[in-house]
């Protein structure tokens, strides 16, 4: 039975709590993040290595992205950025290093839990331009045209209602300004059940969507330039597809480009916005 979107917000909330009293080594080890390990289960699959880049926290880090957002969001010194499903904190960290002291970096998370451990994390570093509020990416408590740069990991694709996401992602950037998200994404065609599988493979409640209709929706919220910066197949394991397929259409699955994948996208706000009287 499909959940609502309120079920599926409170499962969410109740997985991510759950994550957020655990370690990176026992989220990488554990199904979806929570309870013990599995064999076939990997919920670290999509993560990317941060421990090189400027601004990292390794507390923060709780091994759950899938990119690394900063690394094409062009963020410039002194520029205010929101990061949605901040988390502990990992990637506003590493925004607030670009940022420098006169910049300011926003971080919400609709996880209680999560909100508490990212200000923990910001006060052993003793940063006064980093805050963490909590809410829903639907309906941000942040005012119009307030910010420069939104980035976010591996969390959109969490949220029930994408177009509405989008449309309050252009609301709250300045005419000029710029996202930059990485996210799972489906191409192609997959049977259902082995969809909702793969799904559970990376990440539980993944929610992906095919990356056409994806774009589609960053496009009529009216973001331009949009660019496809990064896109990496998640190779699934063979036990996996051998529940759904015989091992000659699990090999034509595997040739294919139909599947899962990490997919990091950058797009702008029009400097001048329909309607805004400025054109």
């Amino acid at each position: 039975m499909k959940q609502s979107s309120e079920e599926i917000k409170k499962t969410v909330r109740e997985k991510y709590a759950a994550i957020a009293n655990q370690s990176k080594e026992e989220n990488e080890q554990s199904c979806c993040g929570v309870g013990g390990s599995c064999a076939t289960v990997d919920y670290a699959v999509f993560a990317e290595d941060y421990s090189k880049l400027k601004g990292y926290e390794s507390d923060a880090d709780l091994g759950l992205g899938c990119g690394i957002p900063t690394e094409f969001a062009g963020i410039k010194e002194g520029s205010t950025v929101l990061d949605l499903g901040s988390g502990a904190g990992n990637d506003c960290f590493v925004a607030r290093e670009i940022v420098g002291e006169k910049g300011k970096v926003i971080g919400l998370d609709m996880t209680e839990a999560m909100i508490d451990k990212a200000r923990d994390n910001a006060d052993k570093l003793g940063f006064n331009n980093v805050e963490f509020r909590k809410g829903e990416i639907e309906k941000m408590p942040i005012g119009g045209n307030r910010v420069d740069t939104i980035i976010s990991n591996c969390v959109l694709n969490l949220v029930p209602d994408k177009p509405k996401a989008f449309e309050e992602m252009f609301r709250v950037t300045k005419p000029g300004g710029n996202f930059c998200v990485s996210d799972v994404v489906l191409k192609g065609e997959m049977p259902e059940q082995l969809r909702q599988d793969a799904e559970m493979y990376v990440g539980c409640v993944s929610g992906a969507i095919n990356i056409d209709l994806y774009l589609s929706h960053i496009a009529d919220a009216g973001f331009r330039n949009i660019e496809v910066k990064k896109l990496r197949e998640i190779d699934l394991p063979q036990e996996l597809l051998a529940k759904f397929m015989d091992e000659n259409k699990a090999k034509e699955f595997i040739e294919s480009e139909n599947g899962i994948y990490s997919v990091t996208v950058y797009a702008e706000k029009p400097a001048c916005v329909p309607g805004s009287g400025c054109c």
